[in-house]
């Protein structure tokens, strides 16, 4: 039995081999959509309150805050967006990760609060999350895929 799923798993010429594929393209879809989620709702929320987001940033020390906020904005939407499609899937996972490196350093540092090291863990883990999308892709249930990585036929 084990072996019968190893060898499944293993390519694509045989029905386990192709439902195997299916469910890892299923799978990287559905992880993509997850992973990103509160990258995208965050953004809105950032429109949402954009001044009362401002301030909070202000408070940080952060000068020009609106400036960073925008720039805030724009990386967590686009990213969100670019990965939930599976299009410039590469680059959407790039751009939350420059958005992270920042936010985690000035907001999250402040180990006296106990809420602060579990956001820390948690922007670390996100962190993980875009970098495996970052060296694995998208998978085949993307734009990317639909695009660039089908293989041609001859």
């Amino acid at each position: 039995m084990v072996k019968a799923c190893l060898q499944a798993g293993r390519g694509t010429d045989t029905k386990g081999g192709q439902l195997m594929e299916w469910l890892k393209s299923l799978a990287s879809l559905v992880g993509r959509i997850l992973l990103v989620l509160i990258f995208l709702s965050s953004g809105i929320d950032k429109i949402e309150n954009f001044e009362g987001t401002a301030k909070f940033m202000a408070q940080y020390g952060m000068p020009y805050a609106s400036y960073f906020l925008f720039g805030a904005i724009i990386l967590e939407l686009t990213g969100s967006v670019f990965i939930i499609l599976g299009y410039y899937t590469r680059l959407g996972s790039l751009l939350l990760l420059i958005f992270l490196i920042p936010t985690t350093i000035i907001f999250h540092t402040n180990f006296d609060e106990p809420i602060q090291t579990i956001m820390l863990m948690k922007n670390i883990s996100m962190f993980g999350g875009c970098l495996v999308l970052l060296g694995m892709g998208p998978g085949r249930f993307s734009l990317d895929y639909i695009f660039k990585g089908r293989p041609k036929k001859e």
